[in-house]
């Protein structure tokens, strides 16, 4: 494991988030709840490295998104779109060459990410307003996708788990 990549998981005491599998910890969780009881945002840190592998398995959410690249290297999200498109997505520290620092992925988008081929880690940080609950997740099944989007049949062999569990535990986020 690299040092810079060790001193990341210790200092923000990353951990395996459950069936997506990012290194991930939870920074917000506002004080103020929804009518629902559910909160009105949460943010968390999340780290994509080669070693311990960590990526975002595919999974989509019920709510919007918003993505925000903090430091190493470039990222990239694989955005697979309710219409049948898809698209990848770089976030990067360098705006200019294209590169986003944020991105909105909508609500009902399949999503996975990965640091880029070569690179040694990717810092970013997940925002939701309303915030993150174990029930707006919905994790990928590899079969299934690969019947929607053949043509991203490399990604979504690479990017999803042979497991069948699709939800997050039950009071996950709570």
């Amino acid at each position: 494991m690299l040092p810079e990549v060790n001193a990341l998981i210790q200092h923000y005491h990353l951990e395996r988030l459950p069936v997506e599998g990012t290194l991930f910890v939870s920074t917000y969780r506002s004080k103020q709840d929804l009518p629902n009881g559910k909160p009105c945002g949460t943010g968390m840190i999340g780290l994509y490295c080669n070693e311990p592998r960590s990526a975002s398995l595919f999974h989509k959410l019920t709510e919007d998104e918003m993505w925000h690249f903090y430091a190493g290297d470039p990222l990239r999200l694989v955005l697979l779109h309710p219409d049948g498109s898809s698209e990848d997505v770089v976030m990067g520290g360098e705006p200019l060459t294209g590169q986003h620092v944020q991105f909105l992925i909508p609500a009902g988008v399949w999503q996975a990410g990965e640091v880029l081929d070569g690179g040694r880690f990717s810092l970013f940080g997940c925002t939701l307003a309303p915030g993150f609950t174990d029930d707006i997740f919905e994790g990928g099944i590899r079969e299934q996708l690969l019947l929607l989007y053949p043509e991203r049949t490399d990604d979504i062999e690479r990017l999803t788990s042979r497991s069948i569990e699709t939800r997050m535990p039950k009071g996950f986020a709570s």
